[in-house]
Protein backbone atom coordinates (compact mmCIF):
# COMPACT_ATOMS: atom_id res chain seq x y z
CA UNK A 1 0.00 0.00 0.00
CA UNK A 2 1.06 3.60 -0.31
CA UNK A 3 1.33 4.66 3.33
CA UNK A 4 3.70 2.80 5.57
CA UNK A 5 2.16 3.25 9.00
CA UNK A 6 -1.06 2.12 10.58
CA UNK A 7 -3.76 3.96 8.70
CA UNK A 8 -6.06 6.39 10.55
CA UNK A 9 -9.75 5.93 10.66
CA UNK A 10 -11.81 8.33 8.55
CA UNK A 11 -15.56 8.90 8.62
CA UNK A 12 -17.62 6.92 6.15
CA UNK A 13 -18.69 8.96 3.16
CA UNK A 14 -22.03 8.13 1.60
CA UNK A 15 -21.19 7.28 -1.98
CA UNK A 16 -22.71 4.73 -4.33
CA UNK A 17 -21.58 1.29 -5.23
CA UNK A 18 -21.51 0.50 -8.91
CA UNK A 19 -19.51 -1.62 -11.26
CA UNK A 20 -19.25 -4.94 -9.44
CA UNK A 21 -20.20 -7.21 -12.31
CA UNK A 22 -21.53 -10.68 -11.66
CA UNK A 23 -19.47 -13.65 -12.80
CA UNK A 24 -19.70 -14.15 -16.52
CA UNK A 25 -20.95 -10.60 -17.15
CA UNK A 26 -17.86 -8.52 -16.52
CA UNK A 27 -18.88 -5.74 -18.86
CA UNK A 28 -22.07 -4.99 -16.93
CA UNK A 29 -22.46 -2.96 -13.78
CA UNK A 30 -24.24 -4.40 -10.78
CA UNK A 31 -24.42 -3.59 -7.10
CA UNK A 32 -22.74 -5.83 -4.55
CA UNK A 33 -25.04 -7.90 -2.34
CA UNK A 34 -26.59 -6.02 0.54
CA UNK A 35 -25.74 -2.52 -0.72
CA UNK A 36 -28.31 -0.26 -2.33
CA UNK A 37 -27.79 0.55 -6.00
CA UNK A 38 -27.43 4.27 -6.65
CA UNK A 39 -26.41 6.78 -9.30
CA UNK A 40 -22.79 6.65 -10.50
CA UNK A 41 -20.22 8.87 -8.82
CA UNK A 42 -18.92 12.06 -10.34
CA UNK A 43 -15.69 11.75 -12.30
CA UNK A 44 -12.43 12.07 -10.46
CA UNK A 45 -10.64 15.46 -10.38
CA UNK A 46 -7.82 14.09 -12.50
CA UNK A 47 -7.11 13.93 -16.21
CA UNK A 48 -6.74 10.29 -17.20
CA UNK A 49 -4.65 8.52 -18.23
CA UNK A 50 -2.26 9.94 -15.65
CA UNK A 51 0.88 8.22 -17.00
CA UNK A 52 0.80 6.45 -20.34
CA UNK A 53 2.36 3.04 -20.97
CA UNK A 54 2.98 2.37 -17.30
CA UNK A 55 1.27 -0.70 -15.83
CA UNK A 56 1.06 -2.05 -12.27
CA UNK A 57 1.35 1.46 -10.82
CA UNK A 58 2.47 2.19 -7.28
CA UNK A 59 2.29 5.64 -5.70
CA UNK A 60 3.74 6.35 -2.26
CA UNK A 61 2.92 9.67 -0.58
CA UNK A 62 5.86 10.42 1.66
CA UNK A 63 6.27 12.69 4.68
CA UNK A 64 8.42 15.04 2.59
CA UNK A 65 5.29 16.12 0.72
CA UNK A 66 6.09 14.29 -2.50
CA UNK A 67 4.27 11.54 -4.31
CA UNK A 68 6.70 8.85 -5.51
CA UNK A 69 5.62 6.84 -8.54
CA UNK A 70 6.95 3.62 -10.01
CA UNK A 71 5.40 1.09 -12.38
CA UNK A 72 6.11 -1.61 -14.93
CA UNK A 73 7.68 -0.33 -18.14
CA UNK A 74 6.36 -2.19 -21.23
CA UNK A 75 9.89 -3.31 -22.16
CA UNK A 76 10.09 -5.18 -18.82
CA UNK A 77 13.75 -4.17 -18.53
CA UNK A 78 14.08 -1.44 -15.88
CA UNK A 79 12.69 0.25 -12.77
CA UNK A 80 11.62 3.86 -13.13
CA UNK A 81 10.84 6.55 -10.58
CA UNK A 82 9.01 9.88 -10.71
CA UNK A 83 7.99 12.34 -8.03
CA UNK A 84 5.71 15.33 -7.75
CA UNK A 85 4.05 17.39 -5.05
CA UNK A 86 0.71 16.67 -6.70
CA UNK A 87 -0.80 13.55 -8.19
CA UNK A 88 -1.56 15.37 -11.43
CA UNK A 89 2.05 16.51 -11.60
CA UNK A 90 3.23 12.92 -11.95
CA UNK A 91 2.01 13.05 -15.57
CA UNK A 92 4.79 15.44 -16.57
CA UNK A 93 7.36 14.76 -13.83
CA UNK A 94 10.84 13.78 -15.00
CA UNK A 95 11.38 10.05 -15.02
CA UNK A 96 14.61 8.47 -13.79
CA UNK A 97 15.81 4.92 -14.36
CA UNK A 98 17.07 3.86 -10.94
CA UNK A 99 17.85 0.22 -11.79
CA UNK A 100 18.27 -1.83 -14.98
CA UNK A 101 17.97 -5.57 -15.53
CA UNK A 102 21.06 -7.77 -15.58
CA UNK A 103 22.44 -8.84 -18.95
CA UNK A 104 22.67 -12.45 -17.77
CA UNK A 105 21.62 -14.53 -14.78
CA UNK A 106 19.17 -13.55 -12.04
CA UNK A 107 17.07 -10.40 -12.48
CA UNK A 108 17.69 -10.54 -16.21
CA UNK A 109 14.11 -10.62 -17.55
CA UNK A 110 10.47 -9.73 -16.83
CA UNK A 111 11.08 -6.81 -14.49
CA UNK A 112 7.52 -6.44 -13.22
CA UNK A 113 5.39 -4.55 -10.71
CA UNK A 114 7.87 -2.55 -8.60
CA UNK A 115 6.64 -0.99 -5.38
CA UNK A 116 8.53 1.68 -3.41
CA UNK A 117 8.25 1.77 0.39
CA UNK A 118 9.97 3.73 3.16
CA UNK A 119 10.82 1.42 6.08
CA UNK A 120 13.06 2.14 9.06
CA UNK A 121 14.64 5.21 7.51
CA UNK A 122 15.52 3.49 4.23
CA UNK A 123 13.87 3.06 0.85
CA UNK A 124 12.92 -0.38 -0.44
CA UNK A 125 11.69 -1.52 -3.81
CA UNK A 126 9.97 -4.89 -4.19
CA UNK A 127 9.76 -6.23 -7.72
CA UNK A 128 9.49 -9.43 -9.74
CA UNK A 129 12.19 -10.72 -12.08
CA UNK A 130 13.41 -13.89 -13.78
CA UNK A 131 16.81 -15.15 -14.94
CA UNK A 132 17.73 -14.03 -18.44
CA UNK A 133 18.08 -17.68 -19.40
CA UNK A 134 14.76 -18.83 -17.88
CA UNK A 135 12.33 -15.94 -18.31
CA UNK A 136 9.31 -17.55 -16.61
CA UNK A 137 11.18 -18.48 -13.44
CA UNK A 138 9.81 -15.35 -11.85
CA UNK A 139 10.56 -14.58 -8.21
CA UNK A 140 10.39 -11.61 -5.78
CA UNK A 141 13.49 -9.44 -5.32
CA UNK A 142 14.34 -6.46 -3.08
CA UNK A 143 16.41 -3.29 -3.52
CA UNK A 144 17.50 -0.98 -0.67
CA UNK A 145 18.64 2.64 -0.65
CA UNK A 146 19.75 4.33 2.59
CA UNK A 147 19.81 7.85 1.10
CA UNK A 148 17.03 10.19 2.16
CA UNK A 149 16.49 10.94 -1.52
CA UNK A 150 15.67 7.79 -3.51
CA UNK A 151 16.91 9.49 -6.69
CA UNK A 152 20.36 9.64 -5.09
CA UNK A 153 22.52 7.16 -3.23
CA UNK A 154 22.97 3.54 -4.25
CA UNK A 155 20.29 0.93 -4.78
CA UNK A 156 21.73 -2.20 -3.19
CA UNK A 157 20.43 -5.60 -4.29
CA UNK A 158 19.29 -7.39 -1.14
CA UNK A 159 18.56 -10.56 -3.07
CA UNK A 160 15.55 -12.79 -3.49
CA UNK A 161 12.80 -12.60 -0.92
CA UNK A 162 12.45 -16.27 -0.06
CA UNK A 163 9.04 -17.83 0.48
CA UNK A 164 8.11 -21.37 1.48
CA UNK A 165 8.33 -22.67 -2.10
CA UNK A 166 10.58 -22.08 -5.09
CA UNK A 167 7.71 -21.41 -7.48
CA UNK A 168 6.37 -18.61 -9.66
CA UNK A 169 5.92 -15.59 -7.35
CA UNK A 170 5.45 -11.85 -7.80
CA UNK A 171 3.54 -8.69 -6.78
CA UNK A 172 4.84 -8.25 -3.25
CA UNK A 173 3.42 -5.45 -1.13
CA UNK A 174 4.07 -4.58 2.52
CA UNK A 175 2.03 -2.92 5.25
CA UNK A 176 2.00 -2.56 9.02
CA UNK A 177 -0.85 -3.26 11.40
CA UNK A 178 -0.68 -2.76 15.16
CA UNK A 179 3.08 -2.87 15.32
CA UNK A 180 3.67 -5.83 13.02
CA UNK A 181 4.90 -5.69 9.44
CA UNK A 182 3.38 -8.00 6.87
CA UNK A 183 4.12 -9.02 3.31
CA UNK A 184 1.35 -10.00 0.91
CA UNK A 185 2.19 -11.47 -2.50
CA UNK A 186 1.03 -13.78 -5.30
CA UNK A 187 2.50 -17.25 -5.83
CA UNK A 188 1.80 -20.64 -7.36
CA UNK A 189 1.25 -23.13 -4.57
CA UNK A 190 2.50 -26.63 -5.39
CA UNK A 191 -0.35 -29.04 -6.00
CA UNK A 192 -2.95 -26.32 -6.62
CA UNK A 193 -4.85 -26.18 -9.92
CA UNK A 194 -4.23 -22.51 -10.57
CA UNK A 195 -1.63 -19.99 -11.64
CA UNK A 196 -1.39 -17.94 -8.44
CA UNK A 197 -3.10 -17.36 -5.12
CA UNK A 198 -2.39 -14.63 -2.57
CA UNK A 199 -0.39 -15.26 0.59
CA UNK A 200 0.46 -13.39 3.79
CA UNK A 201 3.37 -13.58 6.22
CA UNK A 202 4.91 -11.48 8.95
CA UNK A 203 8.38 -10.07 8.30
CA UNK A 204 11.61 -10.29 10.29
CA UNK A 205 13.05 -7.40 8.27
CA UNK A 206 12.18 -5.74 4.95
CA UNK A 207 13.65 -8.60 2.91
CA UNK A 208 12.97 -11.63 5.14
CA UNK A 209 9.76 -13.43 6.10
CA UNK A 210 9.27 -14.97 9.52
CA UNK A 211 6.87 -17.58 10.84
CA UNK A 212 4.22 -19.29 8.74
CA UNK A 213 2.79 -18.05 5.47
CA UNK A 214 -0.95 -18.41 4.94
CA UNK A 215 -3.12 -18.52 1.84
CA UNK A 216 -5.71 -15.75 1.77
CA UNK A 217 -7.37 -16.49 -1.55
CA UNK A 218 -7.17 -18.75 -4.55
CA UNK A 219 -9.09 -18.37 -7.84
CA UNK A 220 -12.40 -20.12 -7.20
CA UNK A 221 -15.07 -18.03 -8.95
CA UNK A 222 -15.60 -18.00 -12.70
CA UNK A 223 -14.57 -14.33 -12.95
CA UNK A 224 -11.19 -15.18 -11.39
CA UNK A 225 -10.42 -17.93 -13.89
CA UNK A 226 -10.88 -16.39 -17.35
CA UNK A 227 -7.82 -16.99 -19.51
CA UNK A 228 -5.70 -17.78 -16.47
CA UNK A 229 -6.58 -18.83 -12.92
CA UNK A 230 -5.12 -15.80 -11.21
CA UNK A 231 -5.23 -13.90 -7.93
CA UNK A 232 -2.40 -11.33 -7.87
CA UNK A 233 -1.47 -7.72 -7.17
CA UNK A 234 -2.66 -7.34 -3.55
CA UNK A 235 -2.96 -3.89 -1.96
CA UNK A 236 -4.24 -2.93 1.50
CA UNK A 237 -6.19 0.00 2.92
CA UNK A 238 -7.40 0.25 6.56
CA UNK A 239 -10.62 2.10 7.31
CA UNK A 240 -13.69 1.91 9.52
CA UNK A 241 -12.38 -0.82 11.83
CA UNK A 242 -11.39 -3.15 9.00
CA UNK A 243 -8.58 -3.87 6.59
CA UNK A 244 -9.49 -4.27 2.92
CA UNK A 245 -7.19 -6.09 0.52
CA UNK A 246 -7.90 -5.63 -3.15
CA UNK A 247 -6.41 -8.01 -5.68
CA UNK A 248 -6.52 -8.64 -9.43
CA UNK A 249 -8.00 -11.68 -11.14
CA UNK A 250 -8.08 -13.46 -14.53
CA UNK A 251 -5.92 -12.79 -17.60
CA UNK A 252 -4.50 -9.32 -18.30
CA UNK A 253 -6.95 -8.61 -21.14
CA UNK A 254 -10.40 -7.02 -20.73
CA UNK A 255 -11.37 -9.73 -18.24
CA UNK A 256 -8.84 -8.41 -15.70
CA UNK A 257 -10.69 -7.04 -12.67
CA UNK A 258 -10.44 -6.39 -8.94
CA UNK A 259 -11.66 -8.61 -6.12
CA UNK A 260 -11.77 -7.75 -2.43
CA UNK A 261 -10.87 -9.42 0.87
CA UNK A 262 -11.94 -8.03 4.24
CA UNK A 263 -10.71 -8.60 7.79
CA UNK A 264 -11.71 -7.03 11.10
CA UNK A 265 -8.96 -4.84 12.54
CA UNK A 266 -9.19 -6.70 15.85
CA UNK A 267 -8.87 -10.14 14.26
CA UNK A 268 -5.77 -12.27 13.86
CA UNK A 269 -4.58 -11.42 10.36
CA UNK A 270 -2.60 -14.67 10.24
CA UNK A 271 -5.74 -16.79 10.64
CA UNK A 272 -7.21 -17.41 7.16
CA UNK A 273 -10.64 -17.79 8.73
CA UNK A 274 -10.53 -14.13 9.77
CA UNK A 275 -10.75 -13.01 6.15
CA UNK A 276 -13.89 -12.86 4.02
CA UNK A 277 -14.01 -12.64 0.23
CA UNK A 278 -16.46 -10.85 -2.03
CA UNK A 279 -18.18 -13.35 -4.35
CA UNK A 280 -18.29 -10.76 -7.13
CA UNK A 281 -15.62 -8.42 -8.53
CA UNK A 282 -15.60 -4.84 -7.24
CA UNK A 283 -14.03 -3.08 -10.25
CA UNK A 284 -14.44 -4.20 -13.85
CA UNK A 285 -14.18 -3.23 -17.51
CA UNK A 286 -16.78 -0.70 -18.63
CA UNK A 287 -18.09 -0.28 -22.18
CA UNK A 288 -19.66 3.11 -21.43
CA UNK A 289 -16.41 4.75 -20.30
CA UNK A 290 -14.36 2.54 -22.64
CA UNK A 291 -11.90 1.35 -20.02
CA UNK A 292 -10.83 -2.26 -20.17
CA UNK A 293 -8.94 -4.59 -17.88
CA UNK A 294 -8.74 -2.29 -14.83
CA UNK A 295 -6.49 -3.81 -12.22
CA UNK A 296 -3.22 -4.10 -10.33
CA UNK A 297 -4.16 -1.21 -8.12
CA UNK A 298 -2.79 0.55 -5.08
CA UNK A 299 -4.25 3.14 -2.75
CA UNK A 300 -2.98 6.61 -1.94
CA UNK A 301 -4.44 9.81 -0.51
CA UNK A 302 -5.22 13.15 -2.17
CA UNK A 303 -3.36 16.35 -1.47
CA UNK A 304 -5.86 17.21 1.28
CA UNK A 305 -4.45 14.28 3.28
CA UNK A 306 -7.93 12.86 3.73
CA UNK A 307 -9.59 11.82 0.48
CA UNK A 308 -8.71 8.30 -0.62
CA UNK A 309 -7.52 7.72 -4.17
CA UNK A 310 -7.60 4.55 -6.25
CA UNK A 311 -4.59 4.01 -8.53
CA UNK A 312 -4.74 1.34 -11.25
CA UNK A 313 -4.02 0.59 -14.88
CA UNK A 314 -6.40 -0.02 -17.78
CA UNK A 315 -6.46 -0.08 -21.56
CA UNK A 316 -8.58 2.14 -23.81
CA UNK A 317 -9.75 -0.70 -26.06
CA UNK A 318 -11.16 -4.18 -25.63
CA UNK A 319 -9.66 -6.22 -28.44
CA UNK A 320 -5.97 -7.09 -28.34
CA UNK A 321 -3.94 -8.70 -31.10
CA UNK A 322 -1.68 -11.43 -29.74
CA UNK A 323 -0.57 -11.92 -26.14
CA UNK A 324 -1.88 -9.14 -23.86
CA UNK A 325 1.53 -9.08 -22.14
CA UNK A 326 3.02 -7.81 -25.42
CA UNK A 327 0.53 -4.95 -25.65
CA UNK A 328 2.17 -1.82 -24.17
CA UNK A 329 -0.94 0.30 -23.69
CA UNK A 330 -1.81 -0.29 -20.08
CA UNK A 331 -1.93 3.25 -18.72
CA UNK A 332 -1.78 4.46 -15.10
CA UNK A 333 -5.04 5.99 -13.95
CA UNK A 334 -6.31 7.61 -10.72
CA UNK A 335 -9.76 8.40 -9.36
CA UNK A 336 -11.54 8.99 -6.07
CA UNK A 337 -12.21 5.97 -3.90
CA UNK A 338 -15.61 6.22 -2.23
CA UNK A 339 -17.01 4.63 0.90
CA UNK A 340 -20.39 3.02 1.32
CA UNK A 341 -22.69 3.61 4.31
CA UNK A 342 -21.67 0.21 5.70
CA UNK A 343 -18.02 1.30 5.79
CA UNK A 344 -16.85 -0.75 2.81
CA UNK A 345 -14.91 0.75 -0.09
CA UNK A 346 -16.82 1.85 -3.17
CA UNK A 347 -14.60 1.47 -6.22
CA UNK A 348 -17.23 2.78 -8.63
CA UNK A 349 -16.43 2.33 -12.32
CA UNK A 350 -13.23 3.23 -14.21
CA UNK A 351 -13.84 6.81 -15.28
CA UNK A 352 -13.62 7.97 -18.89
CA UNK A 353 -10.52 9.57 -20.33
CA UNK A 354 -9.69 13.22 -19.72
CA UNK A 355 -12.67 13.89 -17.47
CA UNK A 356 -12.32 16.45 -14.69
CA UNK A 357 -14.53 17.92 -12.03
CA UNK A 358 -14.10 21.09 -9.99
CA UNK A 359 -12.51 20.68 -6.58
Amino acid sequence: MSREHDLPEVPSRRLLLKGAAAAGALGAAAALPGVAHAAPPKAAPYANPLVRNRADPHIHRHADGFYYFTATAPEYDRIILRRSRTLAGLATAAESVIWTKHATGDMGAHIWAPEIHRIGGKWYIYFAAAPAEDVWKIRIWVLENSNRDPFKGTWVEKGQLKTAWETFSLDATTFTHRGSRYLAWAQHEPGMDNNTGIFLSKMANPWTLTGPQIRLTTPEYDWERIGFKVNEGPSVIARNGRLFMSYSASATDWHYCLGLLTVDADADLMDPASWSKSPTPVFTSNDTTKQYGPGHNCFTVAEDGRSDVLVYHARQYKEIVGDPLNDPNRHTRVQKLGWNPDGTPNFGIPVADAVKESA
